[in-house]
């Protein structure tokens, strides 16, 4: 795979086809891999946070998931990587693991939600291993952590998916790695929540077209005004300060 340089943090160009049979292949292989995702956010955290921006850069695999990446990397003069939205691609996923009988886990979300998001997947993939689910409002360190830990390791899921948010799953999954009895861990960030139905997907329309954080500030703005209406422009000028920089080192 290539790569492409955002900021310090060296994305893949993979799509949701290789990257599913990633997946599988580590499972099968009975590997333990981490892939990650990238997006604007993600970006601009890893300028302020030396150890989120080494989780992301030591992924086995770090895909593309939000249009502003494409975007920076062809003000870079980059070829864009894929995109692969996990809030849409979850549903093939989900299907592919199916298919595979790989057995999943969803650890996070609200404690009045998750069960609804597992309900979901299950009506739509009957026949999907989903062995277990657990919220995501517990003490990450402790007893009360140890107690999901060994939870998770009695039902020995293949794929762990983590939405606790952006840095703290990255956090408790490198914390917690060499402790479970997992193959393939996926942060997730907002998809269980997603899955509930607590929180609207936005149409693959603006999702192409670099609008679905549009359409998550309408949703929540008192929480996302900073992320979106200060970030998404420093991100911008940040990458044209990388595109100034590297052109006078060429």
């Amino acid at each position: 795979m290539s790569k492409v340089n955002i900021l310090g943090v060296w994305v893949d160009d993979i799509d949701a086809g290789d990257l599913g049979r990633a997946i599988v292949n580590c499972v099968e292989q009975k590997r333990k891999m981490r892939f990650s995702y990238a997006n604007v956010h993600a970006i601009n955290i890893a300028q302020r946070n030396r150890e989120f921006r080494e989780f992301l850069n030591s992924s086995d695999i770090l895909y593309c998931d939000g249009e502003g990446i494409r975007f920076g990397a062809r003000i870079l003069g980059a070829v864009p990587p894929f995109r692969t939205a996990l809030t849409h691609w979850i549903w093939d996923l989900s299907g592919l693991l199916q298919e595979k009988h790989i057995s999943v886990y969803l650890l996070g979300g609200q404690p009045d939600g998750i069960a609804e998001a597992a309900n979901r997947l299950c009506d739509r993939y009957p026949r999907m291993k989903l062995v277990g689910y657990h919220h995501g409002f517990f003490d990450k360190s402790g007893i009360e952590n140890d107690e999901v830990v060994e939870l998770i390791n009695v039902l020995k899921p293949s794929v762990l998916f983590v939405g606790f948010g952006m840095p703290d799953q990255e956090a408790w999954i490198k914390r917690n790695f060499t402790r479970l009895a997992v193959n393939a861990f996926l942060p997730c960030g907002g998809m269980i929540d997603s899955l509930a139905g607590e929180k609207i997907v936005a149409p693959e329309w603006m999702s192409e077209n670099g609008m679905e954080w549009l359409h998550r500030f309408l949703q929540e703005p008192r929480r996302l005004w900073k992320r979106y209406l200060l970030g998404n422009p420093m991100f911008i000028f940040r990458i044209f300060l990388q595109r100034l920089t590297e052109g006078r080192q060429s």
